[in-house]
């Protein structure tokens, strides 16, 4: 069936897998708005954007803590790299504890790009693997490599304490790190990555908890927390409306 909402999302190169988890683009071919709910899933957003005939926009989207309806203009195309959390740090060189459920915007010629990246995907790919390898750090936090490497591994299933002994940087430092540079706590991120797990399974009709959920009770709370609507609605999908669960459908 034809669709005027497409998109797309790509795997980073390995070179730059450390920081990037994906470089995608949408693009609203219709005349009429599109409307999405962005789910949180641990990810900070770099866009470069363009509605219409609108001014062109380089924004920076923190971390989602919940879900929110959105409505993309007619016309409009978007490209995106989706960070992990160490870039914001190494690649970005600030912080997002204030944008957190929040954005903030950058220079219109950020990384040296202008309005006509947007004209060409494979092109802003490659340009953008391109210049994240030449700000790439000689040398990160191994404490930070473990940690993360950890959370993603459990999808974030690991207890804080764990987390903390394995990787040798205690719960309170590893907390302040979390809350100074993303606005959050450690905890709250994990339940985050948990609940984007959970979604792989949702997308295939699996509608009971696979992950490490007290009970079906709170598993359905946890969903309907960071969604917005029960795992049975949220599977159904109506309109597309859940990007996240419908690129996870295509996968």
């Amino acid at each position: 069936m034809k669709t005027d909402f497409i998109f797309n999302f790509l795997e980073p190169e390995p070179g730059i897998s450390a920081f990037v988890e994906n470089i995608g683009m949408f693009h609203n071919q219709s005349d009429t708005a599109k409307e999405v709910v962005v789910l949180p899933d641990g990810r900070i957003d770099l866009f470069f954007w363009q509605a219409g005939t609108q001014a062109y926009q380089v924004l920076l989207i923190g971390l989602e803590t919940a879900p929110e309806q959105r409505f993309v203009p007619p016309q409009t195309k978007a490209f995106v790299v989706s960070f992990k959390p160490l870039a914001v740090e190494y690649i970005l060189k600030t912080q997002v504890a204030d944008i957190i459920d929040l954005a903030k915007s950058f220079p219109e010629n950020y990384w040296g790009f202008d309005k006509n990246i947007l004209s060409d995907f494979g092109l802003f790919y490659h340009s953008v693997s391109a210049k994240i390898k030449t700000i790439m750090p000689l040398a990160v936090d191994r404490r930070k490599v473990k940690l993360f490497d950890l959370i993603y591994q459990t999808n974030g299933e690991m207890p804080v304490a764990e987390l903390a002994e394995q990787v040798g940087w205690s719960s309170r430092q590893i907390n302040r790190y979390f809350n100074q540079q993303y606005g959050l706590s450690l905890k709250a991120y994990c339940n985050i990555l948990r609940f984007r797990a959970s979604l792989k399974h949702i997308a295939q009709g699996k509608l009971f908890p696979e992950l490490n959920f007290t009970d079906q009770a709170y598993f359905i709370k946890e969903v309907k927390k960071f969604s917005g609507v029960l795992p049975k609605e949220l599977s159904r999908n109506k309109n597309d409306r859940f990007i996240l669960l419908s690129v996870l459908k295509g996968q």
